[in-house]
């Protein structure tokens, strides 16, 4: 690095940075981005203006770390001297188990860093400048839970995810996740309530609580009450408007969880509960702590405390050894069960997994079409549960335009709808100009019709 690179980095460098995957991995950019805006650093959008870049990767799915190296290719593109990049970072969870995958194949690469270093990214960058070689900073220690209450906010103002946990103990045979990000851990009540109190002065209304499990809260530090007894000391913070759990484990979902978000006035009837399958059989090939009956209680406990919950799920295709049984199992479970959201994805057989050794893997073609046979069921589950909306009355909150569509409606949001996953509600920009609502405020709406999956509603008094 010249001496001209150096000062560049000493004397208040511009910074991008792209983040990719899930949303703990969000909040960890906005930590990132919040402790080098103290530093100095000018956080800015356009690339090709930064003189320091760094992809906060995904690693968890083959799909993940291809769009990983996608964004590096385009980043690496502008490092000095063809652009004004003098130092490229590659951090996060790709970074954590392929370092050296990643120095190999892109030698423009300045920085490796895991995820058990990213409070070491500022002394890093500066070890760059003095380096005649790339760094690398990745720990396999596991740290404890860090306070994240300082944070270059990326998500719109009137909403954020607030992180309760990291890591995972579970097990499952096809995760790369307790390899990444090690066993669980909770993060202390007192400082997760003190993050949701900063979070909301700094205008968030409703909190998305999220970790790897989130249904394991407390567990790890024989926390009292547990998930209950967090959601109910959230449920007091002033001026919170809605909390939201997502990332649960349906093993670990207790009575006491259950009913604290029936009873409680600002946990929305909502839950994410990634099932994966429902086969007997596979349930014990995946790892997962839980059978079919098991599964079914749940289901049957959640809606009949909250007749009116939304439910989304996430389910996996193809895992080895599925038959056509199996499959069939999963297809008439999706039927009976009618959820209101619901991801899928082929099976990915990830290196260091069990479930990536395991015989009988299922052909790619299989996989494909049992994925679209048990995305069409759904599909057609969400229409019709869309239509069944026509008519009620609801709140909802106003989201920011999608910068990249077109025509005459603004997203929103009611309860029943995850920020960035789920199904929207659309209204008229006149209708929201005439009541002169924008981004963040919360209206009184009904729902007149449907685009989709998509509802179509008015503000109404």
């Amino acid at each position: 690095m010249t001496k001209k690179q150096k000062e560049t980095l000493e004397n208040a460098p511009t910074v991008g940075m792209v983040s990719l995957g899930c949303a703990k991995n969000l909040v960890e950019s906005e930590v990132m981005l919040a402790d080098l805006a103290l530093k100095g650093f000018i956080i800015t959008g356009d690339y090709a203006d930064a003189d320091v870049l760094i992809v906060n990767t995904c690693g968890f799915l083959q799909v993940a770390q291809e769009e990983a190296a996608e964004a590096i290719d385009q980043l690496a593109a502008l490092k000095a001297p063809n652009g004004r990049c003098r130092c490229l970072v590659v951090a996060g969870c790709w970074s954590q188990i392929a370092a050296d995958q990643i120095l190999n194949r892109w030698p423009q690469v300045d920085l490796v860093i895991g995820v058990n270093d990213r409070q070491r990214l500022i002394d890093s960058i500066g070890c760059v400048s003095e380096a005649d070689e790339p760094v690398v900073k990745v720990s396999p220690k596991v740290q404890p839970m860090p306070i994240e209450d300082t944070r270059f906010r990326l998500t719109p103002t009137h909403w954020a995810y607030l992180r309760i946990s990291e890591g995972c103990s579970q097990g499952c045979t096809f995760c790369t996740i307790p390899r990444i990000r090690g066993r669980y851990r909770s993060k202390q009540p007192d400082l997760v309530v003190r993050e949701a109190r900063q979070l909301v002065a700094s205008g968030a209304r409703e909190l998305v609580l999220i970790g790897q499990e989130t249904t394991n809260y407390g567990h790890d530090m024989d926390l009292k009450g547990g998930l209950a007894a967090l959601l109910g000391r959230l449920d007091r913070v002033p001026s919170l408007d809605w909390i939201r759990l997502m990332y649960t484990y349906p093993a670990n979902f207790d009575d006491t969880a259950i009913a604290a978000m029936a009873d409680l006035e600002h946990v929305v009837e909502y839950v994410d509960i990634p099932l994966q399958h429902i086969s007997d059989r596979i349930l014990k090939r995946m790892g997962r702590r839980i059978d079919r009956s098991a599964t079914e209680r749940l289901l049957d406990k959640l809606r009949s405390r909250m007749p009116d919950i939304a439910i989304r799920t996430t389910l996996i295709v193809g895992f080895p050894g599925e038959t056509d049984d199996d499959f069939q199992q999963l297809l008439d479970f999706v039927r009976t069960w009618q959820f209101d959201a619901m991801g899928a994805f082929a099976f990915s057989p990830e290196p260091g997994t069990p479930a990536a050794a395991m015989p009988d893997q299922t052909e790619h073609q299989v996989k494909l079409q049992r994925l679209d046979a048990l995305m069409r069921a759904q599909r057609s589950i969400a229409r019709r549960k869309a239509k069944n909306w026509i008519g009620r009355r609801f709140d909802a909150y106003v989201e920011p335009p999608d910068p990249s569509a077109r025509g005459d409606f603004w997203p929103t949001r009611h309860r029943g709808q995850a920020p960035e996953v789920d199904p929207v509600t659309l209204v008229r920009r006149a209708d929201l100009a005439a009541v002169s609502a924008g981004p963040g405020d919360k209206l009184r709406l009904e729902c007149t019709a449907t685009r989709g999956y998509d509802l179509v509603a008015r503000p109404v008094r």
